[in-house]
């Protein structure tokens, strides 16, 4: 007979922090995320030290998962890397249709984490640079001239179609890949 062991504090807290600061945004109150996480304040501490170490691991702990998304909607359009991109593109409409959708997430934990030595910055930028290094590595297996440079202009074409879908839901990404495919065939 199995048996399954409930998750415990540490675990709760991330769940809890993960699921509100996406649906009521990085503000959300400390008191709201322990009594989602059925947790006392002193849990927040021992494990990490405070709010600003729970929503970095939250970030941290997102990263991995949003990275692979993009990896496996990558994969499921082939080997030809221009297909590969394009296929990010597309995946952007049903992300942003989806009922749940508040926009990126790591825009906003950096508009509204002001302090810029706040340690989730860190893992924002990580979180970027390596979203767009496998843009990059698209690009260079395209041969594309400026592969560096369009893979940065993609990113800034996926960070706006994110940031504009949480107001203006699907039509925020229409067309969307119609630019990406005017940056990437402008380098071939």
């Amino acid at each position: 007979m199995a048996t399954r062991t409930a998750a415990g504090p540490r675990q709760r807290l991330l769940e809890a922090a993960e699921e509100l600061t996406y649906s009521r945004g990085m503000n959300v109150g400390v008191d709201a995320i322990l009594k989602r996480a059925n947790v006392a304040r002193r849990s927040l501490y021992e494990h990490f030290g405070g709010k600003d170490g729970l929503v970095t691991a939250v970030l941290e702990r997102t990263t991995e998962a949003d990275e692979r998304h993009y990896r496996e909607t990558m994969d499921a359009a082939g080997d030809d890397p221009r297909k590969r991109l394009l296929a990010v593109f597309d995946g952007l409409e049903a992300v942003i249709a989806e009922p749940t959708f508040r926009g990126c997430r790591y825009l906003s934990a950096d508009l509204a984490l002001a302090d810029p030595d706040h340690p989730a910055h860190a893992v924002t930028r990580e979180y970027r640079r390596r979203i767009t290094a496998l843009l990059e590595h698209e690009l260079t297996r395209l041969r594309h001239r400026a592969a560096g440079r369009a893979a940065a202009q993609l990113f800034v074409l996926i960070d706006g179609a994110l940031a504009a879908g949480a107001t203006r839901r699907a039509e925020a990404a229409t067309g969307v890949g119609e630019v990406a495919e005017l940056i990437i065939d402008a380098g071939l």
